[in-house]
C-alpha cells in the first residue's frame, strides 16, 4: 500500500514574500528531502497551495490578516523555486481560498494510504487545519508529521498546534 505525503502551502509568499518568515525557510532542505524520497519510493505527493484573488481584503480571513498574500497568477502564489522544480506530473496540486481544503478531503474520502505524512507552513494554522481534514475522512489511517517539516512565524502558537495534533492522534515526530 503507497504512503501519501501532503506538502501544504509551501508558496513564495509564505517563504520569502509578504508573509515570510525564517522559519519557513529554514525547512526548505528538509522539505526537498521528504518529497525526493516519496517520489523515489513511487508513493504519493499532493501540494496545497493558498489561493487568492485581488478582493483578498475584502474577505473575512482578509479583514483579520491584512496582508495581500498569495494571489493568483503572481510570483507570490507560486511555489517556491526548489520545491516547484520537484513537482512531478503524477503530483496532483490542491489550490484553496481558505486553511483547510474541503477539495483535498473530498479526494481522499475513498483512497487507501499505509500512512498520511503532512508537511510545510503555517504549522498552527492550515497545515493543523488541513491535518483535521484528513483525520476526518481517513481515520483509521496513522497521519503524523515530522517536526523538522514544519514551521511557523510564531512558537509558541505552532507549540499548541502540536499539543493539538497530539489530542487528535496524529503523530508529531
Amino acid at each position: 500500500m503507497k504512503k501519501l505525503l501532503i506538502v501544504v502551502d509551501y508558496q513564495n509568499d509564505f517563504v520569502d514574500g509578504s508573509l515570510g518568515f525564517k522559519k519557513a525557510l529554514d525547512i526548505k532542505v528538509n522539505l526537498i528531502n521528504k518529497i525526493m524520497k516519496y517520489h523515489e519510493n513511487k508513493d504519493d505527493v499532493i501540494f496545497t497551495m493558498d489561493t487568492h484573488d485581488e478582493d483578498y481584503l475584502n474577505t473575512v480571513e482578509g479583514k483579520y490578516l491584512p496582508v495581500k498574500h498569495c494571489i493568483k497568477n503572481t510570483y507570490g502564489h507560486e511555489l517556491y523555486p526548489e520545491i516547484k522544480t520537484l513537482v512531478m506530473d503524477s503530483d496532483k496540486i490542491f489550490e484553496k481560498n481558505t486553511f483547510p481544503s474541503i477539495d483535498l478531503a473530498n479526494y481522499l474520502r475513498d483512497k487507501e494510504y499505509e500512512s498520511i505524512e503532512l508537511c510545510g507552513v503555517v504549522s498552527n494554522i492550515c497545515v493543523l487545519s488541513n491535518a483535521v481534514m484528513v483525520k476526518s475522512v481517513l481515520p483509521n489511517t496513522r497521519i503524523f508529521v515530522d517536526r523538522k517539516t514544519i514551521a511557523s512565524n510564531d512558537d509558541d502558537l505552532e507549540n499548541k498546534a502540536i499539543d493539538i495534533l497530539r489530542n487528535l492522534h496524529i503523530e508529531v515526530i
